[in-house]
């Protein structure tokens, strides 16, 4: 995935794919800054599900609160479908 442009004061939805060997695992988080985070989930500090393996961004929505970033990722990690429906685009 092309590097995302980060917007000042903005709050990212994002989707991780494993990079892996094995069955391909995906990641929904938020944030306010999308490099950082992603490389905490790479160096092992990021939440506990994702040690252990590396992790690529594969898809980002911008948000101008908290709050409408905090229900899009909700509301992605309650609907595979819509997970699986992102990935397969980029896929």
């Amino acid at each position: 995935m092309k590097k995302p442009r980060q917007q000042p004061n903005s709050c990212y939805v994002y989707l991780l794919q494993s990079c892996d060997d094995g069955p391909a695992k995906s990641y929904v988080g938020w944030t306010m800054d999308l490099e950082k985070r992603l490389a905490a989930h790479n160096d092992g500090s990021g939440a506990k599900s994702t040690r252990g393996r590396q992790w690529q961004l594969v898809h980002s929505e911008v948000f101008k609160t908290r709050g409408e970033a905090m229900s899009r990722e909700y509301e992605l990690k309650n609907n595979r479908p819509e997970r699986r429906r992102i990935l397969g685009e980029k896929g």
